[in-house]
């Protein structure tokens, strides 16, 4: 529970604490040029492959000259995805994403990276919130849910802790 700003900063502690990070920008449209920032920062080709869903909408990502933006579903050769975020939870820095007909489950699983575009007005406190706002956004259920804490990691084998496992090995938030 709490206000907006105490949502946030128990989100962004929770999720620096999953070992996912995270950069804000002032406006929407920067959205692309801290991609492409992130990317840079971090050895990665300057090319994304962005949902096609309109969550992305006003991004800057059509208008990016240094950003290759492929709109799409990844393939096995795409190092990095971007994908609108329906909330953030507080609570554990989780993110909740849906698939649907223009957002394929392949952009969070698939690539080495997962950039996410999360509004700050969609970081609630609770998963029962979270679910809440989903149904607000999606009156018919979508066939899949996810919910992603951090970059995909597993200790099955020996309890040792793999990263990237059966997922992406870094996660940033936008």
């Amino acid at each position: 529970r709490g206000d907006p700003a105490t949502l946030k900063t128990r989100f962004l502690e929770n999720l620096e604490f999953a070992g996912a990070r995270y950069s804000a920008v002032s406006a929407r449209t920067d959205v692309a040029r801290e991609a492409l920032a992130w990317l840079s920062s971090v050895g990665l080709p300057s090319a994304v492959v962005a949902a096609t869903d309109e969550s992305l909408d006003g991004c800057g990502l059509e208008e990016s000259e240094q950003l290759s933006v492929r709109r799409g579903v990844p393939g096995p050769a795409d190092a990095a995805t971007l994908t609108g975020v329906v909330s953030g939870i507080a609570e554990t820095g989780t993110l909740m994403v849906r698939s649907g007909p223009k957002m394929s489950v392949r952009s969070w699983f698939l690539p080495k990276v997962h950039l996410a575009v999360l509004n700050a007005s969609a970081i609630c406190g609770s998963y029962e919130d979270a679910f809440a706002r989903l149904h607000e956004s999606c009156p018919v259920l979508p066939r899949t849910v996810t919910l992603i804490t951090g970059p995909s990691r597993s200790s099955d084998i020996e309890r040792i802790v793999q990263i990237g496992v059966h997922g992406p090995r870094a996660l940033h938030v936008i």
